[in-house]
């Protein structure tokens, strides 16, 4: 039990590094077709072509899921569980908080919630692929936490 919390932390952890490396070199990098509506809308729907990241790591999730399920992997079921809660907290702070996709935690007022915003909105100055900055999404770098 204890190493399935364990790999559960640990796999959690590495998603923000997996999210940082996948948006700065592969979102930012040879699929910028599917992120580029992120950055500069070009569609009236509430879908974005960004949106197919997520079916990715839901994929992967899954995966682990049924490795585990099979009895392949024994700790499956932690890491599919934490890539999930990952991209659960990526959802809820991305699309819910900062981009306001759905109208909630519009007013929360404390430092880590406004350097996470600060950040963020530093990343979208950027219009295109080229010349971006923070690329996570969780662990913000510390200048964001100043007033």
């Amino acid at each position: 039990m204890l190493v399935n919390i364990l790999v559960f932390i640990l796999t959690f952890c590495i998603m923000e590094f997996m999210a940082w490396f996948s948006h700065k070199f592969i979102m930012h990098g040879f699929l910028w077709n599917l992120h580029a509506d992120h950055h500069k809308k070009d569609h009236d729907s509430w879908f974005e072509r960004n949106d197919a990241f997520f079916i990715f790591y839901a994929v992967v999730s899954i995966g682990f899921f049924l490795l585990w399920q099979y009895d392949i992997l024994e700790i499956g079921l932690a890491i599919g569980l934490a890539i999930f809660a990952y991209g659960l907290a990526y959802f809820t702070v991305h699309d819910i908080f900062i981009h306001q996709r759905f109208k909630l935690f519009r007013n929360a007022d404390n430092r880590y919630a406004k350097a996470v915003r600060r950040a963020h909105k530093m990343h979208h100055k950027h219009l295109g692929k080229e010349k971006g900055e923070c690329f996570g999404m969780l662990v913000v770098p510390f200048k964001y936490f100043k007033k």
